[in-house]
């Protein structure tokens, strides 16, 4: 009983962590994007490349979705 109910508050506090880790990905990769776009286009209003970043970003929190169910599966 012991060790199911620490599995159980294992698995909620990596579920937790959901939320952050996908606000994370999308806020840095937009974040660089920004950067970035400020640097090159030299202050400029181009958003290519916060476009660009955005999208690896939101790619990079699917993903990490992706790898935390696989693991809760096995």
């Amino acid at each position: 009983m012991a060790e199911n109910r620490k599995e159980m508050i294992r698995m909620l506090a990596d579920f937790s962590t959901i939320g952050m880790t996908m606000a994370f990905s999308v806020f840095i990769g937009g974040g660089i994007g920004y950067f970035l776009d400020r640097k090159v286009f030299g202050g400029k209003i181009y958003p290519w490349l916060t476009m660009i970043f955005l999208g690896f970003g939101v790619a990079s929190a699917f993903v990490n979705l992706y790898r935390m169910a696989r693991r809760k599966d096995l």
